[in-house]
Order: C-alpha cells, then structure tokens, then sequence
C-alpha cells in the first residue's frame, strides 16, 4: 500500500517542472551505509531520461525525468513477497517484480531492499539491468 501512494505523489507531481516528491525511506545501520554509497553510483541518464532532484532531497532517492523512474533504498520487505517466490536475477542481483503492480520491483538484497518505479512506456529489463551494475556494487545479493 505504502508502495501505491509513492506512485501516486508520482504521478501527481508528473509535468509540473522542478523537484519531484518522493517519500524517501529510513534505512538503519548497514543498509543506510550501503544505501547512501548507491546515490553516487547510479547513472545520470536512465531510459532517456535525465536523473532530477526529489523533494525532501534524500541520499536514499534517485529520480528520473518527472518521475517516471523512481529509486528508494533501504525500503522495507515487500509485503506480497512470499517466501517461495522466484526472482528474476540480472547481473547478479535479484529482482522481485509485484504481480499486483507491473511498475514496481525490488532488489533483493543482504544488505537492503531497493525499490524501482518504472512507468510504462520504458522497458524494464533495461533499466533494471543498468541498476543492477550500482546495486551489485554496493550490496551483496541474494539469488532467491
């Protein structure tokens, strides 16, 4: 649930120029040190769009364009994550995708979860694989 209101302050904010809101999450410990080494690692450039400032400005947010693609580190379990789900994993990192919502997946990791809002109109291997390079590098993945 928490997940769809991101999306949401997403889209509403879609268009209207400057920072875009996005509630940016509280990792703790490990996950907060690995978090806030992603930010710098992270291409400036994502599926044509360039990478833009989020409001409240947070080491543990990455946006592209008006919000289309949406990083959060340190996010909690996904909540429709079973125990017995497969991930998909691409270089290295596994990736569980919501089957209730086509736009978000999660890396799942050792050290933290890394949420990605994806809107339609991108490809999402794509853009998952360009991540998963930064991600690997500050993480230590799990692969199921």
């Amino acid at each position: 649930m928490r997940a769809a209101v991101v999306l949401l302050v997403l889209l509403a904010v879609a268009g209207c120029g400057g920072a875009v809101q996005v509630e940016p999450p509280a990792p703790q410990g490990a996950a907060a040190t690995a978090c806030a080494k992603l930010g710098p690692l992270l291409p400036q450039t994502l599926g044509g769009a360039q990478r833009t400032t989020s409001s409240p400005e947070s080491p543990y947010v990455a946006v592209w364009g008006e919000g289309e693609i949406a990083v959060r580190c340190g996010v909690g379990r996904p909540v429709r994550m079973a125990p017995t789900d497969q991930l998909q994993e691409i270089d290295g990192v596994g990736w569980f995708a919501d089957p209730d919502r086509s736009t978000l997946f999660t890396a799942i990791t050792d050290v933290a979860y890394v949420e990605t809002t994806i809107a339609a109109g991108h490809v999402a291997p794509e853009i998952l694989a360009r991540l998963s390079g930064a991600i690997g590098q500050v993480t230590s993945a799990k692969t199921g």
